[in-house]
């Protein structure tokens, strides 16, 4: 049983850590990307109801689910905003990092965690090392006034986009619904999202294609069938009878280790052998100061 729940808690690491880097490999423009990631969310959540007889929930469950999907696409909106600055290399230790935050500081004012001082010391702590761990992946040891400028702008892209993830996560806190029925409603804000934001670029651009008439919008459905491998396992793995919430979120934010790295090795994002170093450093800091957090 111990065995069936590893292998069900590692798969946030296979999903979560290839989503970015199959993203960003297929191609296209953020909405693209946007579009297929929802797509293939909804589709493979439909296939789970089904399989395993869930209803819609109704009333404020529903439509708190529904807010938490809208969440999660305005957010990874940006995040595919900020693959275009610094690729996502660049990109996931700081949003994961971003999350970490979120979550955690969430947790302490509005749950009442950590309610010890001793807690909160070595949960602040924690946090200080996630701060330590994201800036360290994006040292480099020579900086342009260029580069420097897109990884401010690319911080600050992400720090709103948080706002999203935060909705993500607590919104059916809020509903106090189970997370797999809260799955398919999840997926369709996310799709409201896509197809709102695809039909706002339009209209902007009345010149350009829609991206809902365009083929690589719907290749981008593979990065959502990852996602959504992900999301799935880890509302699996977080129950009790498997491997818990702490275990099981310390076990999905190991994605963030293949994210970088597949980033780094099929997308060619190059590092000099001291980057390489810090980076790696950065990243077990990372999942270090995550462990940290979700044993205090």
């Amino acid at each position: 049983m111990k065995g069936i729940a590893l292998l069900v808690g590692l798969g946030p690491l296979i999903g979560w850590g290839l989503f970015p880097t199959i993203a960003a490999k297929i191609g296209g423009k953020p909405v693209n990307q946007i579009i297929g990631a929802t797509f293939g969310t909804f589709i493979f959540a439909v296939i789970y109801n089904l399989m395993q007889g869930i209803a819609l929930p109704t009333g404020s469950a529903l439509i708190w689910s529904i807010i938490s999907g809208i969440g999660w696409a305005s957010a990874q909106i940006l995040t595919f905003h900020s693959f275009t600055l610094i690729g996502s290399s660049g990109t996931m230790p700081i949003t994961t990092a971003f999350q970490l935050l979120g979550t955690s500081l969430w947790g302490v004012f509005a749950l009442g965690d950590w309610p010890s001082t001793n807690d909160k010391l070595v949960g602040f702590l924690a946090l200080a090392l996630i701060v330590l761990g994201a800036w360290m992946t994006t040292w480099t040891e020579k900086k342009t006034d260029e580069n420097s400028a897109k990884l401010r702008k690319a911080v600050i892209v992400l720090l709103i986009g948080e706002i999203g993830y935060w909705a993500y996560s607590a919104a059916p806190q809020a509903a106090k619904i189970d997370g797999s029925k809260a799955f398919l409603p999840q997926a369709i804000g996310m799709c409201l999202v896509a197809i709102f934001y695809a039909i706002y670029l339009k209209v902007k651009n009345p010149n350009q294609a829609i991206a809902l008439a365009q083929r690589i919008s719907y290749k981008q459905i593979i990065s959502g069938f990852f996602f959504a491998f992900a999301a799935l396992t880890y509302l699996i793995s977080a129950q009790p009878d498997m491997n818990g919430l702490a275990t099981g979120f310390i076990l999905s934010q190991t994605s963030v280790v293949l994210a970088t790295l597949t980033g780094i090795w099929f997308l060619h994002e190059s590092k000099t052998k001291k980057e390489m170093i810090v980076t790696l450093v950065g990243l077990a800091i990372i999942i270090g100061a995550a462990t940290m957090t979700v044993i205090v």
